[in-house]
């Protein structure tokens, strides 16, 4: 797809994990671009992509393809807690480089947290932890509503070093634009 080819928000979806997904989903979980600031290394086979799709992605309760058509263009993740923490879920996500800055992952995170209001009934509090570095990510959740709590220095390891990470939250009661 061509950088300058604008994408209709109203086009995008989201969706369950397939198998048949896996060669979309290795054009952005093999970009070391998208991959910098996830948990996840980037992907370097298709056998890697697609034993990640069925053995986590399809069977957990909130993970999701965001999606032009039928197409996936990106990965969402809501993570509810259990027992006394049920009451918060962390939320994820990563989207094809090409589609970076024509508001895809801002739709589809709303939708996420639409979505995980009525799965997900003892959730209140939706959060996520975004590294100091990824401006990008942080955008998103500010457009979205989310309160920006705290920088917690020196909070995660990832990619072989030690992280700040940047903590928000929107609460189910708080106005979503």
């Amino acid at each position: 797809m061509a950088k300058d080819m604008k994408i209709s928000l109203s086009e995008i979806t989201l969706r369950p994990y397939r198998t048949s997904d896996v060669d979309e989903f290795l054009i952005y979980g093999g970009d070391d671009k998208v991959t910098r600031f996830t948990r996840w290394n980037t992907f370097t086979s298709k056998e890697e992509a697609l034993f990640y799709i069925k053995d986590y992605c399809i069977p957990h309760p909130y993970c999701r393809s965001i999606c032009i058509g039928d197409r996936s263009i990106g990965f969402i993740i809501v993570v509810p807690h259990s027992g006394e923490d049920r009451c918060r879920a962390d939320v994820g996500y990563a989207l094809a480089s090409e589609y970076w800055g024509q508001g895809i992952t801002t739709k589809a995170v709303k939708m996420a947290i639409t979505e995980g209001l009525k799965e997900f009934p003892d959730v209140v509090r939706f959060q996520a932890l975004v590294e100091f570095e990824n401006k990008a990510s942080q955008r998103v959740l500010d457009k979205l509503g989310f309160l920006e709590e705290s920088v917690m220095r020196k909070y995660s390891f990832n990619k072989g070093q030690t992280r700040d990470m940047v903590m928000y939250s929107l609460l189910s009661t708080d106005p979503m634009p």
